[in-house]
């Protein structure tokens, strides 16, 4: 079985994940809404596997990076409710831990 989060907490713009095998992520929260997994933010693929992405990007504004709500998704991730409204995007573990790894870079 993956790394499981033990403990998840927003703590002003970062989120903060302690994981069950004792590593750490932080990710920003701006980092996590400029990487919104949805298919309205990241596209999504076709038949053939090819991913479309949208042709118009979200505009953004400092509400998006504002967390209003997060709800846990089974065993796997966390859904966000953004400031500007938006609610689509489903952040699994290895997600947060990648986004984790962008903020580190």
């Amino acid at each position: 079985m993956a790394t499981q989060p033990e403990r998840i907490e927003f703590v002003g713009d970062f989120l903060a994940v302690k994981w069950t095998d004792g590593t750490e992520s932080v990710v920003s929260t701006k980092t996590m809404r400029t990487n919104c997994p949805c298919a309205q933010c990241a596209g999504e693929p076709d038949v053939t596997g090819a991913v479309r992405r949208p042709a118009v990007q979200p505009t953004l504004s400092d509400q998006s990076f504002q967390v209003q709500a997060t709800e846990r998704i089974g065993s796997y991730a966390i859904a966000v409710t953004w400031g500007d409204g938006h609610r689509t995007g489903i952040y699994s573990w290895d997600t947060i831990r990648a986004l984790a790894a962008l903020d580190d870079g």
